[in-house]
């Protein structure tokens, strides 16, 4: 009997991994119908597509969300689309034009990405590791030590890289509400229920309020440079530079993947910790393995899903016929418990050689911040990993983010064991 599975529609609730076994034991491709995207399911066919950008477009990724969405506008919100779009009168077009790191092709990726690279160099990481260190021992404190509820999520995960990108990015702490509530309704809209309700939720005034404060941002660092993330972008005697639609689309970006990829690497790392007690005995014997560990966790239960793909040409992935403009969509988390490439893949084992995992993509479009996320998550690890044995979840099963492209917890609430 054929799986039934759609992107868009399919609700995956806590656990979505015994329906990509299926999914993966059925085929390399799974042709979800309600949507006609050709959903790929195993590791190596997951891995070749983000492999050829030539025959699969990244353009995919600008066009593909309004297939699922099915939004329902009333009279009231009329004005709520005028407002909008007056507001917005001047960057829509140039900001279309511009398209985003991620979803544009060669070789006018290659240029973007060579000009945004020059603020993620090993050097400039490994130069941020100090103060982020400070931002993780600030946002503790002695939470950890009191008695009563911590939330990881709300207490480390959201904070940390929020907290970091906008000192990277140059932004004032005050506007720390502000970054969080806009990365959020950029992602309700992209993938969660902002996709079919977009005004009630607000979502186009945060997008309008985050382009437009952008925009003049941008222009200010553009007349008199600093020495923050995003002068080094837009600085015209660094010599080729970001236009203002081009800068605003790759800091929206940054807020939101920047954002969801280390919170969720990390609530979900100390989740998995939870659900596999042996695996946080082993964390405990030997925190140097915490490395293994955020590995282990970007292939186990990544941060992102699955993202989209558009062919260029006919062509075939294993047998299956895939016809010019059908739209393809690796499944990172499904390709990544795949037994072929890892063995024994729904197993979480924080010893296993974790390389080659699809947590942060492959290809031209690898994850620009991987370095940046995987330096946030060990440090916070490091830092919560001596209390996590004395403490236990309060809610066996967290709840999800409601998004079918982020997955990560909206709160994991840790107390004191009852054995502690």
């Amino acid at each position: 009997m054929s799986v039934e599975f759609d992107p868009f529609s399919t609700h995956l609730g806590a656990d979505p991994y015994p329906l990509y076994r299926e999914l993966r034991e059925q085929g390399p491709v799974h042709h979800a119908m309600p949507s006609d995207i050709h959903c790929i399911t195993r590791y190596e066919e997951a891995r070749s597509v983000l492999g050829q950008p030539e025959l699969f477009s990244s353009r995919a990724m600008e066009t593909v969300f309004a297939r699922g969405s099915n939004v329902k506008f009333k009279m009231r919100h009329v004005m709520g689309v005028v407002r909008f779009l007056w507001r917005m009168r001047a960057s829509l077009i140039h900001f279309r034009k511009a398209g985003s790191i991620i979803t544009i092709d060669p070789p006018r990726h290659g240029e973007l990405r060579s000009i945004v690279n020059r603020g993620f160099t090993p050097k400039q990481i490994a130069g941020w590791e100090p103060w982020i260190r400070q931002i993780v021992a600030e946002e503790l404190g002695d939470k950890l030590e009191r008695t009563g509820d911590f939330d990881a999520i709300r207490d480390l995960a959201i904070p940390l890289p929020t907290r970091v990108i906008m000192q990277v990015l140059g932004i004032e702490k005050g506007l720390r509400a502000d970054f969080k509530r806009w990365s959020d309704a950029i992602i309700s809209g992209i993938s969660g229920p902002g996709r079919h309700n977009p005004m009630e939720l607000g979502i186009f005034d945060s997008m309008a309020e985050l382009m437009l404060f952008l925009r003049e941002t941008i222009r200010e660092r553009r007349a008199s440079p600093g020495e923050d993330l995003i002068s080094l972008l837009v600085d015209p005697s660094k010599g080729h530079a970001l236009g203002d639609a081009e800068a605003i689309q790759f800091v929206v970006l940054l807020l939101v993947a920047g954002n969801e990829t280390t919170t969720n690497l990390i609530g979900n790392g100390i989740n998995a910790l939870y659900d596999h007690p042996d695996q946080l005995a082993l964390l405990l014997e030997d925190p140097t393995r915490v490395n293994g560990f955020i590995e282990e966790t970007l292939r186990f239960d990544p941060p992102i899903q699955i993202v989209f793909r558009r062919a260029t040409r006919d062509t075939e992935i294993a047998g299956v016929s895939i016809p010019k403009g059908a739209y393809v969509a690796p499944m990172l988390a499904c390709a990544n418990r795949d037994d072929r490439k890892f063995p024994n893949g729904d197993r979480f084992d924080i010893l296993r050689d974790s390389a080659g995992h699809l947590g942060f993509g492959f290809g031209l479009h690898f994850c620009l911040g991987s370095a940046l996320a995987r330096l946030q998550a060990q440090v916070a690890l490091e830092a919560i990993m001596p209390h996590l044995g004395r403490l236990q979840r309060r809610d066996e099963v967290p709840a999800i983010i409601d998004s079918f492209l982020v997955r990560g917890r909206s709160a994991l609430v840790l107390c004191e064991s009852a054995s502690a």
